[in-house]
């Protein structure tokens, strides 16, 4: 699948991708043809490295405006989706035309903080925002004259010491009306969800805690790293969890979170996800034609596929032992992964996001046989290669109560294009040359094993009684009429 996405729809609330509407047949077959140009497993081929599209990043909360505010402020109550205690100010005492309210960063090493979600390692990100000295009238003179410093970093980017404008003729008691700048940030997403901080660097006791510099209107936009399909269903990766912009460092609480009929939703990213065929093997034995003639004849072939998910193998990496809660239909036993599917709330969740966005249903494991007819000539070796096809979804478990995430990868089998079987015949290999070679199992001729063949016994009409203690007689020739 190339890179060329369809429109994708932003969950503002959750900041996160909607899953997005089927593609059209046109499209679907021109994916297809480049899914089988793109096998993970296939290692000779390069990675999809094609230059993905700047695209906004959803910033919960960018203008400050939850929860809702009574009067101008400043006011000191938490504001949604973001960490840190802070001064905030409405739009009009924040001396701004937008509806973007002000918030002032406080005293030295006060922080404001929000993580990037659906932001991945590698990212080309650019954080834009407006700066302003306070508006505080407690402010003297002097304190805002040449700007007031702080800084900006964020995961994998550099520290940013930055100057807001200075803001002359100020006289305490008085508000500020607000020199608002615009500014940029840009860094490299050193990790999943990086974590955005804006620092105060106000250091004088003598200032008043309101006195500090502030921030308003805050936008992201990223180039996503080039999706790497040669990454192997058996290593999808370490899932995480995080809860609010904390990270969790198990994956236990935001598993058990989900664990509710209706207590999760699972939002995937189109971005990540694609459909693929997988690496070939071979199916039932390999037939080899010792004889001098054609063969023919018809052989029932059986197979199956099933499921992997990053969940169950980042609990494997770390030596332990899978939850409960966290156990979707990927064990790879069929009778576990079926009672799995309809017991574990968390397969449902993500079946059901996946039936929505792509219509069709999820399999997580599949089976098929088959009658086939080999002809083999002499000398040659029929055999039958499977290459499954196969689809991986990424996305995030969701909870509805608590502001958890859940990071999983998961790939099973797909019916969305067929599976491949390639029935082969070919010249054999050496050691199989040399078994056809080899002479018939036989045993040796101890005595006269070069003297001719005697006659038969044609007058023996009975086989004597036997001699040897217990035996019994047996009737080993018949008359002849």
């Amino acid at each position: 699948m190339n890179r060329s996405l369809v429109a994708f729809t932003v969950l503002a609330t959750a900041g996160l991708l909607l899953p997005v509407a089927p593609l059209s047949v046109a499209a679907t077959a021109e994916r297809s043809a480049a899914a089988d140009r793109s096998a993970p497993a296939d290692r000779s081929a390069p990675a999809d490295r094609s230059a993905p599209a700047s695209q906004a990043v959803p910033v919960l909360n960018g203008d400050f405006a939850d929860p809702v505010m009574k009067g101008d402020g400043p006011t000191t109550v938490g504001i949604d989706f973001w960490t840190g205690l802070n001064q905030r100010y409405s739009p009009t005492a924040s001396g701004r035309t937008d509806s973007s309210h002000g918030v002032a960063l406080q005293k030295d090493g006060n922080t404001l903080q929000q993580r990037l979600r659906g932001v991945r390692a590698g990212a080309e990100v650019t954080v834009s925002y407006e700066d302003s000295p306070a508006v505080s009238k407690e402010c003297t003179g002097e304190q805002v004259v040449n700007g007031q410093p702080y800084a900006v970093t964020a995961s994998g980017g550099p520290v940013s010491e930055m100057t807001t404008a200075g803001d002359p003729d100020r006289t305490k008691g008085k508000p500020g009306t607000g020199r608002w700048t615009g500014r940029g940030y840009s860094f490299t997403a050193g990790e999943n969800e990086p974590l955005l901080t804006f620092t105060s660097r106000v250091t004088d006791s003598r200032t008043h805690v309101t006195c500090s510099p502030m921030i308003a209107r805050i936008r992201v936009v990223e180039v996503p790293p080039a999706l790497d399909k040669t990454v192997d269903k058996t290593s999808l990766g370490t899932s995480e969890a995080y809860k609010g912009n904390e990270r969790e460092s198990t994956l236990h609480n935001a598993a058990a979170a989900c664990n509710g009929e209706n207590a999760c939703t699972f939002r995937p990213d189109t971005r990540t996800s694609f459909r693929y065929y997988d690496r070939a093997r071979v199916v039932g034995e390999a037939f080899v034609n010792c004889t001098r003639n054609a063969l023919e004849h018809s052989r029932l072939l059986s197979y199956s596929e099933r499921g992997h998910d990053s969940v169950a193998q980042t609990y494997a990496d770390a030596n332990l032992s899978l939850n409960e809660v966290a156990r979707l239909p990927t064990s790879g036993v069929r009778e576990e992964d079926e009672k799995r599917a309809k017991a574990r709330p968390m397969a449902t969740q993500f079946a059901l996001a996946y039936e929505k966005g792509w219509q069709r249903p999820w399999q997580w494991f599949s089976s098929d046989q088959r009658t086939i007819v080999e002809k083999i000539q002499p000398g040659e070796v029929s055999w039958v290669e499977l290459q499954p096809s196969r689809e991986r979804v990424e996305g995030w478990f969701l909870s509805k109560k608590d502001d958890y995430r859940l990071h999983a990868v998961i790939d099973g089998p797909s019916r969305a294009v067929p599976d491949r079987l390639l029935q082969r015949t070919g010249p054999m290999s050496e050691a199989e040359k040399q078994r056809c070679a080899a002479a018939r199992p036989m045993t040796t001729t101890p005595v006269d094993a070069a003297a001719p063949a005697s006659s038969s016994d044609k007058g023996l009409l009975a086989i004597p009684a036997p001699t040897a203690p217990g035996a019994r007689s047996v009737n080993r020739s018949m008359p002849l009429e």
